[in-house]
C-alpha cells in the first residue's frame, strides 16, 4: 500500500524532525558552521599552496630547459664552425625541440598563475565572509542567550515554566499530605476520645465502651452490697435513732448491758466534764 507507506513516512520524519528541533541549540549549529568554514578557508589555502608548488616545479623544469637551449645554440655553432654541418643540425633540432617543450611549460606556468590568482582572490573572498559570519555569530548567538533568559525570568515569574510547574506541583502535593495528615490526626483523636479505640499496652483482654461501662457498674455494684452488709453488721443506718442501734445489737451479742439514755449520758458526759476541770485548772 503505496499511500499508507508514504504517510507513515511523512510520520516518521515529522517526528523526527520535531526532536531535532527540540534538540538543536542555536549557538551550537553556529559554531558548527563557522569550523566548517574554517575548514574550507584551510582547503583553498591549501590549494593554493599546492598550485605554487606546481608552478615553482615548472619554473625549475623552465631555467633547466632554458639554459640546455643556449647549450645546444652553442654546440651547434661549435659543429658548424668545425664543418661538421650534420652535427649542427642535430644540434639544432634538439634545441628546435626544447624550445617547444619550453614554450608548452610557459602555458603550463600562466595556467598555474591564472588559477592561482583566482584561488588568492576567492581565498580573501571567502575570509570576508568568515569574519562577517563570525561577527554576525556572536551577535545572534548574544541575542539568543538574552532571549533565553528573558523567557527564563518570563517563566519563572508567571510560574508557566517546566521547573516552576514542578515545584508548584511539589508544593500542592505537600500541601495536600500535610491537609490529610491533620485531618487523620484531629480522626484519631476524636476516636481516642470516644473510646473507641483499645488500650493495647494494658494487659489481659481488650475491652470497649460498653465493657468498661459493665464493669463500672458491676464494682460499684459490689461495692454498696459490701457497704451495706457493714452497716448491717455494725448497726448504722441512716434513718435509724441511738436507741435502735444499741436494741440491734443486743440482739446480735449476748449479756451486753443495755445503753445508757440520752439524759443520763450528757449527765454523765457533764459531769466527767467538770470533774476533770478542776484537774485541768491545778
Amino acid at each position: 500500500m503505496p499511500g499508507l507507506s508514504g504517510r507513515m513516512s511523512t510520520v516518521v520524519k515529522a517526528k523526527i524532525s520535531k526532536l531535532l528541533d527540540r534538540a538543536e541549540d542555536p549557538a551550537e549549529t553556529l559554531e558548527y558552521s563557522y569550523q566548517k568554514q574554517i575548514e574550507l578557508l584551510q582547503n583553498v589555502k591549501k590549494g593554493i599552496a599546492d598550485v605554487v608548488t606546481s608552478k615553482k616545479r615548472l619554473q625549475l623544469q623552465e631555467e633547466k630547459l632554458q639554459q640546455q637551449v643556449v647549450k645546444l645554440d652553442t654546440q651547434a655553432r661549435q659543429a658548424l664552425a668545425a664543418g661538421n654541418e650534420e652535427l649542427a643540425r642535430m644540434a639544432l633540432e634538439r634545441k628546435n625541440t626544447v624550445q617547444t617543450e619550453l614554450q608548452g611549460l610557459d602555458t603550463q606556468i600562466a595556467q598555474l598563475e591564472d588559477q592561482q590568482q583566482k584561488l588568492t582572490d576567492n581565498e580573501a573572498k571567502l575570509r570576508t565572509k568568515i569574519e562577517q559570519f563570525r561577527s554576525k555569530k556572536e551577535v545572534i548567538k548574544a541575542q539568543y542567550s538574552a532571549a533565553e533568559a528573558q523567557v527564563r525570568i518570563s517563566e519563572a515569574a508567571t510560574g508557566v515554566g517546566e521547573e516552576m510547574a514542578d515545584i508548584g506541583l511539589a508544593m500542592q502535593r505537600a500541601t495536600d499530605k500535610v491537609e490529610s495528615m491533620r485531618a487523620r490526626a484531629d480522626a484519631v483523636q476524636e476516636l481516642e476520645a470516644a473510646g473507641t479505640f483499645e488500650d493495647l499496652t494494658t494487659l489481659g483482654p481488650g475491652e470497649d465502651d460498653i465493657d468498661r461501662q459493665l464493669r463500672q457498674l458491676s464494682s460499684s455494684t459490689v461495692v454498696d452490697s459490701e457497704l451495706a452488709k457493714m452497716k448491717a453488721e455494725l448497726g448504722v443506718g441512716s434513718s435509724s435513732p441511738v436507741g435502735e442501734l444499741g436494741a440491734g445489737s443486743e440482739g446480735g451479742s449476748a449479756g451486753a448491758a443495755p445503753a445508757p439514755a440520752p439524759a443520763a449520758a450528757e449527765e454523765e458526759a457533764s459531769g466527767g466534764a467538770d470533774a476533770s476541770e478542776p484537774g485541768a485548772r491545778q
